[in-house]
């Protein structure tokens, strides 16, 4: 099988898919297979995808969000890599949409939780509270997305593959110069060992 995910990441990566989305694809169509016994998908079609969604809903009691998720996994992988279009999907158990209110901290509530992380991750929870960023956003954060006179934040191939601008609150402006030094420093001392290479998507 690793010959069909090397295929499946392939494709995802030409249509420059997020590492997290192709990380999300793979271990779906992982478990799909194993649910069925490790047949290659070629041999199976709508009848197998509907079971095992059905056995996601039925059996593992996955959110509406999740199945959906799979779902996605499972059409990418026989429409864009096996080239084969299966049939409306119906014959399915639907999994059950949450109806739980979402839980928002108030401003004490992330005074205090924030008041007990330092350094680094004291600036990232205070860049996903401050400037909206999701977690990956925020971790890959590059230099050239920072722009100190504008107070912005570039967000680049974020939800959706889309790029978008962002607030930069401006206590944040000094603790992120004084991150990007450290962050230079430990570049050079990589440099110097031979390491200091990093993820550049889509440079």
């Amino acid at each position: 099988m690793s010959k069909l995910l090397d295929q499946v990441r392939a494709v995802l990566r030409t249509r420059h898919y997020s590492y997290r989305t192709e990380k999300t694809y793979i271990e779906w169509i992982l478990q799909y297979i194993r649910f069925h016994d490790i047949k290659h998908p070629k041999e199976m079609g709508a009848a197998e995808v509907e079971a095992f969604l059905t056995h996601l809903a039925v059996e593992r009691t996955v959110a509406a969000s999740t199945q959906n998720q799979a779902l996605a996994a499972l059409l990418f992988l026989y429409r864009e890599v096996l080239s084969v279009d299966l049939p409306w999907l119906e014959k399915f158990t639907p999994a059950k949409k949450s109806s739980h209110i979402p839980v928002v901290l108030t401003k004490a509530e992330v005074k205090i939780i924030t008041s007990q992380l330092k350094e680094t991750n004291w600036l990232i929870a205070n860049l996903l509270y401050g400037a909206g960023l999701r977690l990956q956003e925020a971790l890959r954060l590059r230099v050239k997305d920072l722009d100190f006179g504008f107070k912005q934040i570039v967000v680049r191939d974020g939800k959706g593959g889309k790029d978008r601008f962002t607030v930069l609150p401006t206590k944040l402006i000094e603790p992120l110069q004084k991150q990007l030094v450290m962050a230079e420093k430990l570049h050079e001392q990589d440099l110097q060992r031979g390491l200091g290479r990093v993820e550049m998507p889509f440079a």
